[in-house]
């Protein structure tokens, strides 16, 4: 049981828990969790740390966008934003990359939601491990996150 499903479980959130064999060879978890769990890739969301170089946020967006770091930029009020280094993402969030859970972090990271999300009854995020997503109602996972809905992505 992850801190993600931990949390969850304590909180009364409802939520879907969904395992699959994770390929080592595969470092396109996102992609990987749609194939293998039959899942839209508009529906399965990756968790990504970016850093103004003193505070860390989160991004939360489909795993078939890239991330625009100038809209994500405008969205949580600072001028610059680059990607996280993968060990601060690491050390911060208590996961692994490629198993990083927006639920559950060891520090609560100012965390946007790309807007797509709202559009679906359930969306997919790592559960807290490689090979295991938490499928929850979007409105779920932005209140237990404090998060906003914006537009994040690459068009």
């Amino acid at each position: 049981m992850t801190p993600a499903i931990r949390l969850l479980k304590k909180q009364k959130i409802a939520h879907s828990v969904h395992e699959y064999d994770h390929d080592p060879n595969n470092t396109n978890f996102g992609l990987e969790v749609s194939e293998k769990l039959g899942l839209s890739p508009d529906t399965v969301f990756k968790t990504l740390l970016v850093t103004d170089g003193k505070a860390y946020f989160v991004a939360i967006l489909p795993v078939c966008h890239l991330l625009n770091l100038k809209k994500m930029a405008n969205a949580v009020g600072v001028k610059k934003l680059v990607m996280a280094n993968p060990s601060d993402a690491e050390r911060l969030t208590g996961y692994i990359v490629g198993g990083i859970s927006p639920i559950g972090q060891k520090k609560r990271l100012k965390t946007v939601i790309h807007s797509s999300a709202q559009n679906l009854d359930k969306m997919y995020v790592s559960g807290g491990k490689r090979g295991l997503d938490i499928g929850i109602a979007p409105d779920e996972l932005a209140g237990v996150l404090t998060a906003q809905f914006c537009d994040i992505i690459d068009e």
